[in-house]
């Protein structure tokens, strides 16, 4: 499996503290089934990091990985707090894209209205950047209103969400706003968003398994991120016996290559 959400990087947000909270996190992750990493820590105000910090430490961690007979990749990445990303300059920006690629982790406010997000997304796709909306399930904003998501849908932004929410780990209305994006066919790909090896571990097979998807847990984990990895075309979702759900879903899922 691929993860494409993962703050495995040590000292630079809200993961890991140390190089061994890393590498602690990878043994789980590996444990888990999980064969390659994006680390995508916060880009945000909080947070200001920059792809030549991300870069290093990826680095050091392969290098530790490595030195540890772990059998586990891990690639840069970021996750882009949507409002924050209009202060990055166009060579930064281009520098965070997941695995050194076009796709960008956007992550929305959490917040009950979300203003903007559309504009945003539109400036960014119009700068050649593909987008992956990091756990919309969260957000209060789409939970009291999901037209703002559908729109985002309908343009050509693809949807990422944490696996722990679709067993309750966030609580109710995520776990519930999660599992009706799945059956609804709006859903691309689903990570681990993992801090740690124990209150937010890797894992993302047994909570899909868990939901009741097993069937799409090849297409969600690894063929869609394989390709956003590759920047190619996104495969088709696998077709599910749910009456004309399978339909919309399928023409919702060929996206612009």
């Amino acid at each position: 499996m691929i993860d494409l959400h993962c703050h495995v990087l040590p000292g630079i947000d809200d993961g890991p503290a140390s190089i061994d909270g890393s590498l602690a996190l990878a043994r789980a992750a590996r444990a888990a089934g999980i064969e390659t990493l994006v680390a995508t820590p916060h880009v945000s105000t909080r947070y200001p990091n920059d792809a030549a910090t991300i870069a290093r430490l990826v680095d050091d961690v392969n290098a530790r990985l490595n030195a540890e007979s772990i059998a586990l990749e891990v690639r840069a990445g970021a996750e882009l707090a949507a409002t924050h990303v209009g202060e990055l300059e166009p060579g930064e920006l281009d520098r965070l894209g997941l695995g050194g690629g076009r796709w960008l982790l956007l992550e929305p406010p959490f917040a009950t209205v979300v203003s903007g997000l559309e504009e945003i997304a539109a400036e960014l796709q119009d700068r050649g950047h593909r987008l992956l909306l990091a756990h919309p399930e969260r957000c209060e904003a789409f939970q009291r209103d999901p037209r703002t998501l559908h729109a985002l849908i309908a343009a050509g932004v693809c949807t990422s969400i944490t696996a722990s929410s679709l067993v309750g780990r966030f609580g109710t209305k995520p776990r519930r706003f999660a599992l009706g994006m799945l059956k609804e066919g709006l859903v691309h790909n689903v990570t681990s968003d993992a801090h740690d090896d124990v209150r937010r571990p890797p894992g993302m097979a047994a909570e899909i398994a868990d939901a009741g998807f097993a069937a799409l847990t090849e297409w969600l984990t690894h063929e869609v991120p394989a390709a956003i990895l590759a920047d190619q075309q996104l495969p088709p979702r696998p077709a599910r016996t749910s009456g004309g759900l399978a339909a919309r879903a399928s023409r919702l899922w060929r996206r612009r290559g």
